[in-house]
């Protein structure tokens, strides 16, 4: 596993344990990150802003993909996520709603609203 700023995303994600933000949602992502010849994954299940992150590779109602340089960027604050999935940077299946959502994690770059 190599650490970095998509493992502290992880990470903290895990530690928080509640987000109010996210009181009023429900469902699981899988994050795909791919590094040259592997692929890391991460599993989140949100339940009404209960927090929890494993590794599994299990069926989830959203998968978010994404390379290790553009995943990293996103979970340093210096990519807007939604953009990035605009240009096809980051590729989403299942439920999009529920990415919108978990976007609220993620940090904002710098000087944006």
């Amino acid at each position: 596993m190599s650490s970095g700023p998509t493992s502290a995303f992880f990470d903290e994600l895990a530690r928080r344990e509640y987000e109010p933000l996210l009181a009023k949602a429900v469902g699981t992502v899988r994050f795909e990150i791919d590094d040259g010849a592997r692929r890391e994954r991460w599993f989140v299940t949100i339940d009404k802003g209960h927090i929890a992150v494993s590794r599994k590779n299990t069926k989830a109602g959203t998968t978010v993909q994404a390379d290790r340089e553009t995943f990293d960027k996103a979970a340093a604050g210096t990519l807007n996520v939604m953009a990035a999935v605009l240009r096809g940077e980051i590729v989403i299946s299942g439920d999009p709603r529920f990415l919108v959502r978990l976007q609220r994690l993620i940090p904002r770059p710098s000087g944006r609203p």
